[in-house]
């Protein structure tokens, strides 16, 4: 089934793409992977263009007064490209995911049952700068058979273009089917709403920003969406865990780059916490260059480390250096708090208490949680098979982690036997 092109270039962009998903759901793995590997190459032969384009950017955003936090995922240096690459490089050699068969959770007489992962069709990416997204996103649709739309932000308009056209080049010489990655543009008069509203063509909408982007786009779209997430991850420290634990787990929590998906900004404490001990944190928080604040009980007492917290600002993430501190009588006070105010997608405990940790993990509602260990967001952390592309917060169509397997959906078999009689 070829659908007919519209004049209208979005509508044009769009069916393109579903046509390129019906050929890609068919598509032999090993060209899926030699597509990927064409697209490192091409960004790794790039590098000079792709950076004299993001200059460009960079220029223009300072010039419009774009806050420094945007400017600062914008801003592409070789070793981030060369992260990205190494990704591609990585998703290339992984196995097949759309060829995994799982049983079936069901039994039918004289039939055989089971499960596949397939391909979820067009998936569209709506992404606030971070350039190298889109190469990323590419080679993740590209491994399970997808294909994809891409519409980034004006801000990064040169560092996209050019990324684009690199990945759009290294495909021609490739047998994969035109259209498998589009891009769109506001130039081009391509509206965001425009997009997440063709729930006819897309099978999933990935928005990648600020919340108030992801909620922009979540309340648009008519396709489905997988909203993901990024800051206001809260931490409860058990009045029994040294020092040590707690500034490891905090400051590696802040140190992903460029993405602060997972960082640490809001940290519960109990009423038996030693003062000194808290001075000691505070102290090298403040070293660190982090900016601390605290409720009216914690800044009674620590007026020369902390700024007052507004109450708005504990369902709020920073996406800063800024660490905000909570005093509550026990940690079922804390599992309340953080089921109420957290954004719901990476929270922590450290504790010594086999007891309270087993409590956290049953009870907390969030998608990721981490007892004793830093929370700390990277997209290749092993170097093998985990890859990641952000996480969501989201409960529905996925939860957690987003993965190659995010990207498939489940396709349920019943084969019967045809030599029985009736």
């Amino acid at each position: 089934m070829t659908i007919k092109s519209s004049p209208n270039l979005l509508l044009t962009s769009v069916q393109r793409s579903y046509d390129a998903y019906l050929a890609l759901e068919t598509s032999d793995s090993r060209d899926r992977s030699l597509g990927i590997k064409a697209m490192a190459r091409g960004l790794s032969r790039s590098f000079d263009a792709i950076l004299e384009a993001n200059t460009l950017d960079l220029e223009m955003s300072r010039e419009m007064a774009i806050p420094d936090l945007l400017i600062e995922w914008l801003k592409l240096t070789p070793e981030r490209l060369s992260q990205t690459v190494e990704i591609l490089e990585s998703l290339a050699e992984l196995p097949d995911p759309i060829q995994q068969v799982f049983n079936a959770p069901y039994r039918l007489n004289t039939a055989g049952t089971y499960c596949q992962l397939m391909p979820l069709g067009v998936v569209a990416l709506v992404y606030e700068t971070f350039p190298e997204l889109g190469a990323i996103a590419a080679g993740f649709c590209l491994k399970t058979g997808n294909s994809l739309l891409l519409r980034g932000c004006n801000s990064s308009t040169h560092s996209n273009q050019v990324i684009a056209d690199i990945l759009q080049a290294a495909l021609k010489e490739t047998e994969l089917p035109t259209g498998c990655l589009e891009v769109l543009s506001g130039e081009q008069g391509a509206s965001i709403q425009d997009l997440v509203t063709q729930h006819q063509y897309l099978s999933l909408v990935l928005p990648y920003g600020r919340p108030s982007l992801v909620e922009q786009v979540t309340q648009w779209a008519t396709a489905p969406v997988l909203k993901s997430a990024m800051g206001n991850c809260y931490l409860y420290w058990s009045p029994t865990v040294d020092l040590d634990m707690v500034r490891w787990v905090i400051l590696d929590s802040h140190a992903s780059e460029p993405d602060p998906v997972n960082a640490i900004e809001k940290v519960l404490i109990s009423p038996n916490q030693n003062p000194s001990i808290l001075v000691r944190l505070f102290n090298i928080l403040q070293e660190k260059g982090f900016e601390l604040r605290g409720d009216e009980i914690l800044l009674a007492e620590f007026k020369d480390y902390l700024k007052p917290v507004k109450a708005s600002e504990w369902n709020t993430p920073y996406l800063d250096k800024i660490i905000s501190f909570k005093v509550v009588n026990n940690l079922s006070q804390g599992i309340a708090w953080m089921n109420q105010y957290s954004s719901g997608h990476a929270d922590c405990l450290v504790t010594d208490s086999y007891a309270e940790s087993r409590q956290f993990a049953t009870e907390i509602d969030s998608a990721l949680v981490y007892i004793n260990n830093s929370p700390r967001f990277d997209r290749h952390p092993n170097q093998g098979e985990s890859l990641f592309l952000g996480v969501s917060n989201q409960k529905g169509h996925y939860r957690g982690l987003i993965s190659l397997e995010t990207f498939t959906t489940l396709k349920q078999v019943v084969q019967g036997n045809s030599k029985l009689s009736i």
